[in-house]
């Protein structure tokens, strides 16, 4: 509703008498000028339809003369002013003129996010500048023009990512400028980090159900079928629905949209990648000399060199991209958070047991504020479910970031991926929505298999228990549209819902172990042998026996066969064992010594192990802390010189291929910055327990 102020610096002398009021009523002098009325828009002129009164009279519930200004306003003193009647029918917008607001408003996100990012990098540097006791201290300028949505700056002992650096939304929060306004022992509180979300609208930006609505059932109108049991998804779709249509040129009350349900288009990216932002530095001098361009955050020539480094060995472990479609410039422009975290993985792989180079920790820190950004807005692409998975996969704490990106996948119905794909009906699709069905069937298999693998190894239960989103998973085996690692995902996923059964098996005898059990463990292991027969198989069509994959594989058979013993003899008392038990710890033992082996002789598996995720390595430090235990409890039984070289070996190894440099995504600056404290604790914890076994055995 637009607002027509009126001149409302003519007055006239006040008269108290009604009769001169009536008076001057009758002569009704002129108030408005030749100039003020020559103009396009006539203050004066009463409204056909609509308001007849001014804004004043018409709160005083008082009657008005309907010209403007009114004499109340004159009595007043107050600005007289009539609102004009809404136009009913407004001048319909085209086509063209539709698309263009539209990728005028795509502009306008870019460059909101790009001046967040300029006012947050001039707010840093004035409060490092304007710091107590710094050389050169100008005095605090005015605030800032632009309201600001996000602010960083430093605060003694409050680090909320890698950098060391904070986020805000309190523009008023200055350290350096209110330590000395603070009352003495007054605590302060920092501000919230993170970045806000893009301002996308809640929509279907995914994978449709089959059961969508068809144009000829009328019903579907009122309640669609596919969310008669979801009614949260019911009334926010009806009320997207009827957004649309009322914002449609040809909307009326009567009328009625009989379509199928589609998908949104996907918005542009709100955030820019590492390679396109501006640093805080380059930011100030491009905005001091008027620059068009600056480099990075990252430079191209590094980010390449990273992004190959990842390639190199990183997606053998989450088999989660194509390299054939998963290019440089391909994920760059798809998904900056994606992007991000993959140069954040790499550069920590590629500094190893050395302290990471600033551009780990800038592409650590862009790909983490984005990710905080999802939490509580609409996920408008499936590439964000990797770029969360590369986070959770290369964490020690992986089981929440995970439960994250488990929950994103599903916002987006990546879990209808592999029935879409299988039962195609007879229609022929489009090679872009073939290939969305086989990326979104890819990302989904692998977060099935990464969040399960979580649940059961950090003992929590498993939230997601829907199997027949895998059931057709080997349809990705045969599609045109493979990759090369698609075979190791297959297998992943078969393993884990395999453990998910036997663990949910197990879980139900509460820790008693009869001959019900022990049946039970040996056709399992029997199972877990014939799972490993067929996978083999499979790799052996494109892999010879000594490939890495297939060594993968053969460590995780073995692997399976001891986490099976564990979880059966969870709450059996290792000392006191009777005959049955401790044939299974001792199958378990030689299962353990097997993925040790695999470990230790394979070249290629020792020199791949610094692409590992978090899991892989506790794998192998596991197996060599079992060892340790049957050795403590039977040390007769055993040839403790056999296991003990392995530890060593093992210990030795962890060390070499920094075990613990996946601590990069932890929030302690301490752990971060002192390199040799986390990537040795795997190790150290192996040797230490290692010489406690010696000395109670009476060992060299």
């Amino acid at each position: 509703m637009s607002l027509s102020p009126t001149d409302s610096t003519l007055a006239s002398p006040v008269i108290p008498s009604k009769r001169r009021r009536a008076h001057t009523n009758q002569q009704s002098p002129p108030l408005m000028d030749e100039s003020s009325t020559a103009s396009g828009a006539t203050p004066g002129h009463i409204p056909k339809r609509g308001a007849r009164a001014c804004t004043a009279c018409r709160k005083g519930k008082n009657r008005c003369e309907g010209e403007a200004p009114c004499r109340r306003c004159q009595l007043s003193g107050q600005p007289c002013i009539f609102e004009k009647p809404e136009k009913k029918n407004g001048q319909l917008l085209s086509t063209a003129s539709v698309e263009r607001l539209s990728r005028l408003e795509g502009q306008y996100v870019v460059m909101q996010s790009q001046m967040i990012g300029l006012q947050t990098s001039l707010d840093r540097i004035l409060a490092a500048v304007t710091q107590p006791g710094a050389p050169g201290v100008m005095p605090p300028g005015p605030p800032p023009i632009y309201p600001q949505t996000l602010r960083e700056g430093p605060g003694p002992g409050y680090v909320t990512n890698v950098s060391g650096t904070r986020t805000g939304l309190d523009p008023q929060y200055d350290p350096a400028l209110m330590q000395d306004q603070r009352p003495p022992g007054q605590r302060t509180f920092p501000p919230l980090p993170g970045f806000a979300p893009p301002p996308h609208k809640y929509a279907t930006y995914g994978i449709v159900p089959s059961t969508a609505a068809s144009s000829e059932d009328e019903s579907e109108e009122t309640l669609p079928r596919s969310t008669i049991n979801a009614p949260i998804e019911a009334l926010q779709g009806l009320a997207n629905a009827a957004a649309e249509a009322a914002a449609a040129p040809s909307f009326s009350a009567s009328s009625r949209v009989k379509k199928r349900k589609r998908t949104e288009p996907i918005p542009r990216n709100a955030f820019p990648h590492v390679v396109e932002k501006a640093s805080r530095s380059q930011t100030v001098i491009v905005f001091i000399h008027s620059k068009r361009t600056s480099q990075g955050l990252v430079s191209d020539v590094e980010a390449k060199e990273l992004f190959h480094i990842f390639f190199s060995g990183c997606h053998l472990f989450i088999p989660i991209f194509d390299v054939s479609y998963d290019t440089y410039e391909g994920l760059m422009e798809r998904s900056p958070w994606t992007f991000d975290a993959i140069l954040a993985v790499a550069g920590k792989i590629k500094s190893g047991n050395n302290p990471p180079a600033p551009s780990f920790y800038k592409a650590l820190e862009e790909a983490q504020g984005i990710a905080r950004s999802s939490l509580f807005g609409p996920v408008v692409r499936k590439e964000a479910v990797q770029g969360m998975l590369l986070l959770a996969a290369w964490s020690t704490n992986g089981w929440l970031p995970s439960g994250h990106a488990m929950r994103m996948a599903l916002d987006l119905g990546l879990h209808r991926a592999l029935e879409k794909l299988a039962d195609s009906n007879g229609k022929k699709r489009g090679e872009e929505e073939e290939r969305d069905l086989v990326v979104s069937s890819r990302i989904w298999l692998c977060l099935y298999w990464f969040d399960h693998q979580m649940s059961l190894g950090t003992g929590r239960p498993i939230v997601l228990r829907d199997e027949s989103s895998i059931r057709h998973c080997r349809v990705l085996l045969s599609h045109p549209m493979s990759s090369a690692t698609d075979v190791r995902l297959i297998s992943l996923v078969e393993l884990v819902a395999q453990k998910t059964q036997i663990y949910e098996t197990l879980t139900s005898m509460n820790g008693q172990v009869n001959h019900n059990t022990l049946a039970f463990i040996r056709r399992a292991s029997e199972a877990l042998d014939k799972w490993w027969r067929d996978c083999d198989e499979l790799h052996r069509q494109t892999m010879d026996e000594d490939s890495l994959l297939v060594k993968i594989l053969a460590g995780e058979l073995h692997y399976a066969k001891l986490w099976l013993v564990c979880v059966a003899l969870r709450g059996v008392s290792w000392d006191k064992m009777p005959f049955e038990q401790r044939e299974l710890a001792f199958q378990a033992k030689d299962a353990a010594s097997n993925c040790l082996s695999i470990f230790l002789c394979s070249q290629d598996y020792r020199a791949a192990l610094r692409y590992a995720v978090h899991d892989s390595l506790v794998t192998a430090a596991f197996s060599g802390l079992f060892l340790l235990k049957m050795a403590n409890l039977f040390p007769g039984e055993l040839d403790l010189g056999s296991i003990t070289s392995q530890v060593e070996q093992l210990a030795q190894l962890l060390s070499d291929v920094a075990a613990e440099r996946h601590v990069i995504f932890h929030s302690l600056p301490s752990l971060l910055f002192n390199s040799r404290i986390p990537q040795k604790r795997y190790a150290l914890t192996l040797r230490v327990m290692l010489a406690n076994l010696r000395r109670k055995v009476g060992l060299a």
